[in-house]
């Protein structure tokens, strides 16, 4: 492993503590990679009204694109269970819109568990190309 991935996974792990996740008490933690090196946090933020829910996922990207970036190499993400957990689909295809060939490291407290390039966990996406096309 890297120590840019070892940051990345140290960053997810962090931050996840910070989730607000009083109905579910699944807590998670991002971390977003910009093509320039810089690290982008999120967490889970639950909502009484659970459509307004914003993920660890998509909590790290919005809060890259607030910064200006809108390229990204790698995420990490980290739950504290005993079996890793990969974005929803939502959140697979927001980061599809941005950085379609991500890899994504999935992590708990036993370690690494998991690594994917975004095409295998969302082989299908629908995407800006898709539109216009029908």
């Amino acid at each position: 492993m890297t120590d840019i991935e070892e940051k990345l996974l140290e960053t997810a792990r962090s931050v996840s503590g910070n989730a607000y996740a009083p109905y579910s008490q699944f807590k998670v933690g991002a971390a977003l990679l910009s093509d320039d090196g810089r690290i982008y946090g999120g967490c889970n933020v639950e909502c009484a009204s659970y459509g307004g829910t914003i993920c660890a996922e998509r909590s790290a990207l919005l809060q890259a694109v607030a910064d200006g970036r809108r390229k990204f190499t790698k995420i990490a993400i980290f739950t504290e269970t005993e079996c890793s957990t990969p974005p929803c689909g939502l959140c697979l295809q927001l980061l599809h819109e941005f950085a379609p060939d991500i890899e994504v490291i999935l992590a708990t407290p036993q370690g690494v568990s998991g690594r994917f390039n975004l095409k295998e966990l969302l082989p299908y996406p629908f995407g800006p190309e898709d539109l216009g096309k029908r």
